[in-house]
């Protein structure tokens, strides 16, 4: 099939390729996404999803989709703690200490991604992407005008390439793009996927993660569905061993139904891309970034990669800016991903040892999307978002604080912008809110605000 042509041609149909498509058509931007799997993911791997994301997903019209695909974990947010599952106690909530504003119209998600992404693919389709799962991109050649991808029975032309294709990425590697950061984090662990009914056993103490510490069978335990599905995540690397017996020491039940679906190895590692962009080519997710899971930050960080970008592809691809704009993605989103990604790994490090690091970041500053953009599409203006403490207050290159407009609470600041650009009075000062709800200029005037933003599109402001 030769002389097929796309916008934009996006490689990977997991989360972050999927939301890459969604954000794409949000804008009306012609897309076409090729996954070599058949299908999406069977593992659960990522579930949680930050109020960032789900605010993400609230522009996009999926939160409530979303929110009702978590129904199975619902109330499962507490941590627990104990020998065995079965002497397990819950843990209480964490609370920010001192008077914090409230973070956001949407709250945090518990789903696992096995869930979440046939959502996001159904979504993607209805919105008019051109989903092809069981298709692979074999390679590609770029040119100042496009983008050629090979396929198994042609090729397809793109204005951009999109690389969602994971840590391994091919496309990164084709482009010979090298990445830096601490490399392994910590030591080899297992991840044991499981079936068995444990709803009994845990009723009254459910739990997004539970620490087991048996001697002989020491580990953490993840809800998936908070009944019949679990992951048991055990350090070592050692795959072979007798995994039934761990499992029953470590929950403390006899478990006739046990049934062990995977049991895969895997190493955390802290890495980011040296760059996001080479040419007509862009990289999100995984492909940019890899990250220790104790932030639960990779798959939140790569969905707001694909929000960042996916406007500046639009306002490229209908001509409202000049083509430097899209030098943004990789000025704003890689010290982003290394912030997520030093955190994480930071993170793991206190994990292990037990004691609390004074210097992380705010949780809410994670989970709220609150790194600082420190140049971009946006006008500095010398102001600096706190890192260990979460108080937002619009300051440019940070996303909008979320106040409520009405007394219903259904409105709040954050739906003022996307998928357009939109001014607000905040505080007293004009605030110029992009299309991903960032700050992009702050001032006097209203009028001021529209001049500014079309300098920002046309790439000629200072």
């Amino acid at each position: 099939m030769s002389g097929q042509r796309t916008q934009v041609l996006v490689a990977g149909g997991g989360l972050v390729g999927l939301t890459t498509a969604l954000v794409l058509r949000h804008h009306d931007v012609e897309v076409t996404l090729l996954e070599r799997r058949a299908s999406t993911s069977p593992q659960p791997k990522a579930r949680r999803f930050h109020v960032r994301t789900m605010e993400i997903f609230r522009e996009l019209g999926l939160a409530g989709l979303v929110h009702e695909a978590a129904r199975e974990l619902a109330g499962h947010d507490h941590m627990a703690a104990g020998r065995t599952l079965a002497e397990a106690t819950q843990l209480p909530l964490w609370q920010p200490s001192g008077d914090v504003p409230e973070v956001s119209p949407e709250p945090p998600c518990l789903v696992a991604q096995d869930v979440l992404e046939p959502v996001l693919r159904k979504a993607a389709v209805e919105a008019g992407a051109d989903v092809r799962f069981g298709t692979e991109l074999l390679g590609f050649d770029q040119d100042s005008d496009g983008v050629t991808g090979k396929l198994a029975d042609g090729e397809i032309r793109a204005d951009y390439l999109v690389a969602a294709d994971g840590a391994r990425s091919g496309i990164r590697e084709s482009l010979g793009i090298t990445r830096s950061g601490r490399g392994a984090v910590g030591e080899p662990s297992v991840n044991v996927y499981f079936r068995a009914d444990l709803a009994e056993v845990v009723r009254g103490r459910e739990f997004n993660l539970c620490q087991i510490d048996h001697p002989d069978a020491s580990g953490a335990l993840a809800s998936v569905d908070g009944r019949r599905r679990w992951v048991f995540m055990a350090a070592g690397g050692e795959t072979e061993r007798d995994w039934p017996t761990v499992l029953r020491t470590a929950l403390g039940v006899p478990v006739p139904d046990l049934e062990i679906l995977s049991v895969l190895g895997w190493q955390a590692e802290m890495l980011v891309a040296d760059r996001y962009s080479a040419g007509r080519v862009h990289l999100v997710g995984d492909a940019a970034h890899v990250m220790p899971p104790f932030a639960a930050s990779g798959a939140n960080t790569g969905i707001a990669d694909a929000h960042n970008l996916g406007w500046k592809l639009a306002a490229v691809l209908r001509g409202e800016a000049a083509p430097t704009l899209l030098d943004s993605y990789d000025t704003e989103r890689r010290p982003a991903g290394w912030f997520a990604a030093d955190q994480s790994a930071r993170r793991a490090d206190t994990f292990r040892v037990g004691t609390e690091d004074p210097t992380l970041a705010h949780p809410f500053v994670l989970a709220a999307g609150g790194f600082q953009y420190p140049a971009g599409a946006l006008v500095p203006d010398g102001s600096v978002e706190p890192v260990t403490e979460f108080a937002p207050a619009g300051r440019v290159g940070t996303r909008v604080p979320h106040r409520w407009l009405d007394e219903a609470r259904t409105r709040s600041t954050l739906d003022l912008a996307g998928p357009e650009w939109t001014v607000t009075e905040y505080e007293g000062e004009w605030l110029l809110l992009r299309p991903d709800q960032v700050v992009a200029w702050r001032g006097a005037s209203a009028e001021e605000a529209e001049s500014v933003r079309a300098a920002l599109l046309a790439g000629t402001l200072p």
